[in-house]
Parts: structure tokens; sequence; C-alpha cells
């Protein structure tokens, strides 16, 4: 299977400097927020959101070289996403990520919530720096669409009458904005038609929700060790995605068990074998396959290069997550 690391051949080096820019932009005022950042930043994590602004911006900068301000926006994508992970991870009380403590896990939650709030207030800071208007107003909607997510999902616990459009909705707001709306702010700084950039913006959101759906999946079909966390944890929690939510078309008792929030003993093993014995999995692979197309259907307005071959294949690995 392809891996991240050769995906973003082409922008490692700007990778690499990003990683040591987030740290540096944290600043070292504040010991415990600084510790807190340097632990978040030094993750294990993939790096997939900066990476896909940084390939988007080498594609419709071609032949001229990126800018400060590109790389700028690929930091501030970063930070957006790091602060939204803190808080979800309090949020969820989740003790691991990405194979490693959380931070409210080390410093406990007043500092993640402060930490959160940190990288949250230096990404707006920084954003202002950009100097665009329209750029600040696409990157703030996204922070509004975080907290948007966030609420929708403690309003919808254990609601087995939750629609599949609210749960795209959800998803579109905790996963697809940051990415649609960031890569659209490539197209706005690289100096590109609005078409182009809505074509930009529409791969991000297909992508993303694609992200979302997959790795919901892996909720039921992962192992704890490849997750970072319990399978099946997400349906525990009362968050319903698109397996479950397939699943109470043809498996009604599982209703039941999700209305009484599987209260009773061996409620959430048996509504875990509800799922994997209905299409429920195999109709979002089929869901998920749709927005990688609509994805790559998306990347045909930039010119062939080195950079969107690495966008489209980006595409194909999602799914391949899977596998």
């Amino acid at each position: 299977m392809t891996s991240t690391t050769s995906l973003f051949a082409p922008v490692e080096a700007d990778l690499l400097v990003l990683t040591e820019n987030l740290k540096n932009l944290v600043g070292t005022r504040h010991p415990i927020l600084y510790a807190a950042a340097e632990h978040l930043f030094s993750a294990r994590g993939k790096r997939v959101r900066p990476a896909i602004v940084l390939l988007l911006a080498r594609a419709t900068m071609r032949p001229q070289e990126i800018t400060p301000r590109h790389r700028r926006l690929a930091e501030i994508t970063e930070m957006i996403h790091t602060a939204s992970l803190v808080h979800d991870d309090v949020i969820d009380e989740s003790e691991v990520r990405r194979g490693v403590d959380t931070v409210h896990k080390l410093f406990g939650n007043r500092v993640a919530i402060l930490a959160g709030d940190f990288l949250f207030a230096q990404s707006s800071w920084y954003l202002a720096s950009l100097d665009n208007l329209e750029v600040v107003k696409l990157l703030s909607q996204v922070i509004m669409d975080l907290a948007e997510g966030e609420i929708q999902q403690g309003l919808n616990r254990f609601d087995s009458s939750l629609s599949l459009e609210a749960y795209l909705e959800k998803s579109y707001y905790k996963t697809a904005s940051l990415i649609a709306n960031s890569s659209k702010a490539v197209g706005v700084l690289s100096e590109k038609s609005a078409e182009i950039s809505d074509h930009l913006y529409n791969y991000g959101r297909h992508i993303g929700l694609a992200f979302q759906i997959v790795d919901d999946i892996l909720d039921f079909t992962g192992s704890t060790e490849a997750l970072g966390k319990p399978a099946g944890s997400d349906l525990k929690s009362g968050n319903l995605t698109a397996p479950a939510l397939f699943a109470l078309e043809e498996k009604p008792y599982l209703e039941t068990l999700i209305e009484r929030e599987f209260a009773q003993d061996g409620d959430l093993e048996q509504a875990l074998t509800l799922i994997q014995d209905s299409q429920g999995i195999d109709r979002a692979r089929q869901l998920a396959n749709h927005h990688t197309q609509q994805a790559i259907e998306n990347l045909q307005v930039l010119q062939p290069c080195e950079e969107r071959e690495a966008l489209i294949k980006l595409a194909d690995y999602v799914l391949k997550r899977l596998y």
C-alpha cells in the first residue's frame, strides 16, 4: 500500500520546514503551553492537511515558486486541526491519540483546553497577518464549523432517527470544512479564477468527507492498535456514523439497543454484530468511493504535474486504508 511519505514526496522538504516552524510559531513565553504544543507537533501525525495545501500551492503556482503566504497557510491549517484535536480529546476523554498520550492526559484538562484555545488564537493572529480578507473569512468559517460540528454531534448522541444528510453535514463541519476552505484559500493566494478556486474547494470537501467516512468504517473494522483508540468507541459513545445508519435500515432491533444507550449487558456487542451482519459497512465503502471519485474529477482544472498526480493518488490512498 502507498504510504503518505511517498505520496507527499513533491512537498517532503516543505513539510520538514513546516514541522519546525510550527514549534517556533507557538513561542516559549508559556512553558507549559509550549511543552504541550511541542508534544503535539512531534506526534506521529501524517500532516495530510498541510500537505494538501502545499501540493495545491505548487500545482497552481507552476512554474513559479510558492510564496511565504502559501507556507504560512499550510502552518495555519495544521494549527487549527491540532487545536480541534486537543479539544476533541477532552470532550471524548481520550487518553491516546496517534499512539501517544493526549495533552489532557499529560497536563490535565485545564491546560489541554487552554492549549487548544491558544492554538486557535495563534492561528487567527497569523491568519490576519496574511493580509487577505477573503482567506481570513474562509479560515474563520472553519473555526465556526468545527464548533458547530461538535455541537451537532453532542446533540445527536444515540439518536437513531439521524438522517444520512445530517451525518454528512456534521462530517463536513468536523472534518471536510478545514480541507475544503484551506484548499480554496490556496486558489485565492495563487490568484486563480473563482471557478478554479471553487474546484479546489470541492476537491477538499469531497476528500474530507471520504476521509471521515473511512475513519468511521475503521471504527468497526480496525484494530485498537491501528486506530489508537478502542474499536467501536464511536458507537459506544452514541456517535452514529454511516455504517450504523445504513445498518438501521436492515436491522430494526439495532434501534432498540441504541435508544436504550446499550444499558444492558451485551448490548454493545450485539449492536456491533448486527452492523457486521448488515450491508452497512459495504454501503459506507461505496459512499466513500463516490466522494473520492468526485474529488478526483475536481482536479481536472489543474495542469498535469507531479503534484496533481499526488493529489489524485491521495484519493486512492484514502480508500486503500480500508484494505
